[in-house]
């Protein structure tokens, strides 16, 4: 260690002995009644020394009042050198700034909010806009990787026997006419601006996984997976082989992308509704209702009620 780093790490005597002068550079500089008491002393180097006061200020709690002096060399004279508001160790701050783009988060816009892309998203590469240069509008327009886009889409369309098709995609009033080299990038999914890296794809991928995956507690219990359920729709792309859409309401991923294998107990072969049971033919008809009159008929008994003579009814006959 040098001779020079002691003498900085040590506080010149002239300038410690200077707490009267900081304390009135604090006080101009503050408002009245705001400086507290000296809180010690910092050598900043040959001859300069800062004294820290306390902050009496309401809502500054653990911030000093920093009054550095200094004097020139083989000088008596101390000289006012500047005076601050400093956090101390357990100062109150407001969090670190932290830009936007990293601030954000999925949910986080409303109706009405603009999201711009950087240029150089990694999510997203160039493709293909139906001419050698970009849209003038495009992000890309002086980019190189356009016109290796460019050059893809052309080793395409003759792979495929296509014709190009001068213009750009906003000149095209129609579909394109197929086996020009704007049909096979419109195949493709190429025929924009810009379109998902593999990057993006991954990314994609890994959160739709870790919402609605495998993994997941729900696909865990599940009788069945996705895969085999007929409310999924397939989507198209390459995560079309991995990954489709639930449409059942009662699923809890009705409208989402789900993957392949994930599952819940909405599986469309999970289990069947029962038919309503058919009740059995029956041993004995009750259903038949037997007459029975409360008084019997005239004729239902060995004498008739108008025929029947003395004789016949002394004896007691019926």
């Amino acid at each position: 260690m040098s001779a020079a780093t002691t003498r900085s790490r040590t506080p010149d005597r002239l300038c410690a002995e200077a707490v009267d002068l900081a304390l009135s550079a604090a006080e101009e500089a503050a408002a009245p009644g705001v400086v507290g008491e000296h809180a010690g002393v910092v050598s900043e180097g040959d001859r300069v020394v800062t004294h820290f006061f306390e902050c009496k200020e309401f809502g500054y709690r653990g911030w000093r009042w920093a009054v550095t002096v200094a004097r020139a060399s083989r000088a008596k004279l101390v000289t006012l050198d500047e005076v601050v508001l400093l956090p101390g160790p357990d100062a109150l701050q407001a969090p670190e700034w932290v830009p936007w783009s990293e601030r954000l988060r999925p949910g986080d816009m409303g109706p009405g909010d603009l999201l711009p892309t950087d240029a150089e998203d990694l999510r997203l590469e160039p493709g293909y806009s139906g001419e050698d240069e970009p849209l003038p509008n495009s992000v890309l327009a002086s980019s190189v990787a356009a016109s290796e886009t460019v050059a893809l889409a052309a080793d395409l369309a003759d792979a495929e026997d296509a014709d190009i098709t001068a213009g750009s995609p906003a000149d095209f009033t129609v579909v394109p006419a197929r086996g020009s080299i704007a049909a096979v990038a419109e195949e493709l999914g190429m025929r924009r601006a810009r379109v998902l890296s593999r990057y993006g794809l991954h990314s994609a991928a890994d959160r739709w996984e870790d919402a609605y995956g495998p993994k997941t507690p729900m696909a865990q219990a599940a009788p069945a997976a996705c895969v085999s359920c007929g409310f999924l729709v397939a989507i198209g792309g390459s995560l079309g082989q991995a990954f489709g859409v639930c449409t059942n309401e009662f699923a809890p991923a009705d409208g989402r992308v789900v993957s392949l294998a994930y599952g819940c107990g909405g599986h469309s072969e999970a289990a069947v509704m029962p038919k309503p049971p058919v009740p059995p033919p029956h041993v004995i008809d009750e259903t038949i209702v037997d007459p029975f009159p409360l008084r019997p008929a005239a004729d239902s008994g060995s004498v008739s009620v108008g025929g029947a003579d003395e004789d016949t009814a002394e004896l007691g006959h019926s």
